[in-house]
């Protein structure tokens, strides 16, 4: 099994161990993980490489948003990284306000324009689809980071979703 962690994350992992296919042929990712996972399964099918199942953990899905919004998120992390950071991993946290701490990374901006400009397209999914991959997506209805109504939409055509209640981007409410 395979994992890509979030934007400013590591060793995020174990955060969706209770959700987790631990399988020699699982991809899975966090957030910004979900679009290297996807990545990865595209270029393992294509090179003959085996996969049966790829997880979708709160993926970064940003396709509905305009090009401005993208860029005022790029601006307001290039003036001042760490309130940004901080107001993000809030966001992330919600509703269970963890301590997020030995979880955190330092990301660069070029990684948060390739997460906000990354474009889901369906052809992929379609030809993972095709190729007899398994694709479980699960989101959080309080999330605060994606619209995961606006996911949920795109994905349920290729992916079996689980919309899951009182969690947000982590998958945790407000007890864990």
């Amino acid at each position: 099994m395979r994992f890509y962690s979030g934007f400013g994350f590591r060793n995020d992992k174990l955060l969706f161990l209770e959700y987790l296919d631990r399988g020699k042929f699982c991809i899975a990712g966090f957030s910004f993980g979900t679009q290297k996972a996807l990545l990865d399964a595209l270029q393992t099918i294509t090179e003959g490489g085996r996969v049966e199942k790829l997880q979708l953990f709160s993926p970064a899905f940003f396709n509905y948003l305009p090009k401005e919004l993208k860029n005022k998120e790029i601006i307001a992390y290039a003036k001042n990284q760490e309130l940004y950071m901080r107001f993000f991993y809030k966001k992330a946290s919600y509703p269970a306000m963890m301590d997020l701490e030995k979880f955190q990374s330092k990301p660069t901006l070029g990684e948060l324009k390739e997460l906000l400009f990354f474009e889901w397209k369906c052809e992929d999914l379609e030809s993972l689809k095709r190729s007899g991959v398994e694709i479980e997506v699960y989101l959080g209805e309080q999330d605060k980071i994606i619209d995961s109504k606006k996911a949920k939409e795109f994905f349920i055509q290729y992916a079996t979703v689980y919309m899951i209640k009182d969690v947000g981007h982590l998958l945790k409410g407000r007890d864990e």
